[in-house]
């Protein structure tokens, strides 16, 4: 057996494939590279406006060829001049910028498109939350790369704090495979009749015109004029009929093209504004709102926190599970390019804050603050200077996205039935557990981050 062939593995071939789309980019010409579903490159040369010497052109073919082994494609590069609509390919809205805003003098874009099962809504590039009538609607997503760090107590919280200082706040529960926001508001007799499992199934029929999506909370008391909505996971379903949530929820991930809609994360889009439009239907629209998004590296988080809001509030325990996780997540966004789009919404969420003689908060948070700073610095630029638009806060820079904003741990939330304990929220220990939380995020999300 011959052990000294050693073939290129899935991590290796991408750098491999970004030196040669380099080499030719240096040519002045735009180049992308296209990654099928299994892992295989392809580089598209544009030589619509620029002679190309075939003898480069032959050397980047035969380099994709030999450098890249079973990763590259049948026919490692293709020309522009001899694709059908080759712009469809290099003004992809999936296409990012390899190069970001850092290139050579002279030198052509580098552009990858990349072509998974699941999970492209970790490039996609963000966008703005609409306005309506020129008033900014906050979105903020709350998310976790793990679960078990109190997301969705945070969520009923944080609602229930706008709400009661006169705010028409709604809360969307996408934590389609285990709900948990919805349950914590919304008692299950009063559900509304449909979900939000339920609109992305009858939308990729056209069919989801008229749904009841939202319920005023019933385990909340608002004081004021504020107003406290649920646009929950599941609905209670019609009379007479059996509710089968599963059999939605393994179909409501389909990328379904449906009245100019291309994709699952244009689909969700729509249900989030069809649950807004619902609440102001009702009574007016609301103008904050929390999506309390799945845990984990998943197509829904990947919507929540890539396009659907503008504050995003990641929440972890300092221990190596939490940074292992949020790492590989930043090297993703940084990967496609992502990172400058997203960086500066992102808040870290220091949940269950120890505060004891033993293990001070101070000194937690400090240790805490330390590891997402080298974490976050994925996502940071190495040099910024006085005509850079580059980012990169500096660790104790108590504004930036690595800066923790914390939840004391208490013991006696551990168990709570919450649904069962009548105002649970206004004790005093729970108070001071999520005061700073309170106050520093209904800042960002009302002033902005």
């Amino acid at each position: 057996m011959n052990h000294s062939f050693q073939p290129v593995r899935f991590d290796q071939a991408r750098p491999l494939a970004e030196a040669v789309a380099r080499d030719a980019a240096a040519s002045g010409t735009d180049v992308l590279l296209v990654r099928d579903i299994l892992g295989r490159f392809s580089l598209l040369v544009d030589d619509r406006t620029r002679a190309l010497d075939a003898s480069h052109v032959e050397s980047w073919r035969q380099e994709l060829a030999t450098s890249l082994g079973r990763y590259a494609a049948d026919r490692p590069l293709l020309l522009a001049s001899a694709l059908f609509q080759p712009e469809t390919l290099f003004g992809s809205q999936r296409a990012c910028d390899l190069l970001g805003y850092h290139p050579d003098p002279g030198q052509g874009r580098i552009l990858l498109l990349d072509n998974t099962v699941v999970g492209e809504g970790w490039a996609k590039v963000s966008t703005p939350t609409p306005e309506v009538g020129g008033v900014r609607r906050a979105r903020t997503a709350v998310y976790g790369i793990k679960g078990g760090v109190g997301r969705s107590t945070a969520t009923f919280m944080l609602a229930k704090h706008l709400a009661d200082r006169g705010h028409c706040v709604l809360v969307a529960d996408l934590d389609l495979e285990s709900p948990g926001s919805g349950p914590l508001l919304l008692a299950e007799e009063q559900l509304p009749q449909y979900g939000i499992v339920d609109q992305l199934v009858e939308s990729a029929l056209s069919n989801d015109e008229g749904l009841d999506l939202v319920a005023p909370a019933t385990h909340v008391q608002v004081k004021g004029n504020g107003e406290l909505w649920v646009a929950p996971a599941r609905g209670r379903g019609g009379p007479g009929t059996e509710y089968t949530y599963v059999d939605k929820l393994n179909r409501v991930y389909v990328d379904a093209p449906v009245d100019g809609l291309s994709d699952f994360a244009d689909r969700l889009e729509v249900a989030i504004s069809a649950c807004e439009e619902a609440v102001a239907r009702e009574s007016r629209r609301p103008d904050v709102v929390i999506i309390d998004s799945r845990a984990g590296i998943h197509d829904i988080a990947a919507v929540a926190l890539s396009r659907l809001c503008d504050l995003a509030l990641l929440f972890g325990s300092d221990n190596a599970q939490t940074w292992a996780g949020y790492r590989d997540l930043f090297t993703a966004w940084r990967s496609s390019g992502q990172a400058p789009a997203i960086r500066e919404k992102l808040r870290m969420v220091a949940a269950m804050v120890p505060d004891s003689a033993e293990h001070p908060k101070e000194q937690y948070l400090e240790t805490f603050r330390d590891h997402a700073w080298s974490c976050f610095s994925v996502l940071y630029d190495d040099l910024v200077g006085d005509d850079s638009t580059g980012f990169n806060p500096s660790p104790e820079d108590a504004s930036a996205p690595h800066t923790p904003i914390p939840i004391l741990f208490t013991l006696d939330l551990v168990g709570l039935d919450a649904a069962a304990t009548p105002g649970w929220d206004d004790r005093s220990f729970v108070r001071t557990a999520y005061d700073s939380f309170l106050n520093i995020t209904t800042r960002l999300m009302i002033e902005g981050p």
